[in-house]
């Protein structure tokens, strides 16, 4: 199995994500992460969708089916190594007077951000990478979780280049 992330522009209209979503569905795709978003563009949202894929069923299939679609403008694959991959994660955690300073140092260690604070608890703000996310929850663990909520992975390529440059011309071209 392999982890793949697409980059998908759409027009920001009704129902684009149900039916970007049900094609994945069809095919038998599980989809780990998905993350929604306006762009720097009013009327295009990002899409950025986190695949496991199994070698039966190819990727190609459904990103040419995706292109297929109306309202989509541009698909890209976004590779681990030319990309800025991040996740956002808040956690509350049991905190008392012991063992509120051992949490705070992990914190700091971890540099997130202390975003509030109780007599019994501790929330934290922390993003980054999948691994540096699993390692926060890992070291807070001991302390006791009370509660967690996670983003959905968000990702962008490095460099100049953006991937909304030819695609507002057609969105453009179009209208």
């Amino acid at each position: 199995m392999s982890k793949h992330t697409l980059s998908v522009l759409v027009e920001n209209k009704p129902g684009v994500l149900a039916r970007i979503t049900a094609l994945f569905s069809r095919r038998g795709f599980n989809i780990d992460s998905l993350a929604v978003g306006t762009t720097e563009h009013p009327d295009i949202s990002r899409i950025t969708i986190v695949v496991n894929v199994i070698e039966d069923l190819p990727l190609e299939q459904v990103t040419k089916q995706l292109n297929k679609l109306v309202n989509v403008l541009k698909i890209v694959e976004l590779e681990p190594s030319s990309a800025v991959h991040r996740e956002l994660v808040l956690v509350k955690v049991r905190a008392d007077n012991e063992t509120r300073s051992q949490i705070t140092e992990i914190v700091r260690l971890f540099r997130a951000k202390t975003v509030d604070v109780s007599p019994e608890a501790v929330t934290i703000e922390a993003t980054g990478g999948a691994d540096k996310l699993e390692a926060l929850l890992r070291m807070l663990e001991p302390f006791g979780i009370k509660e967690l909520v996670q983003s959905g992975t968000i990702a962008i390529g490095r460099g100049a280049r953006s991937i909304t440059d030819r695609s507002l011309r057609a969105l453009d071209r179009s209208a």
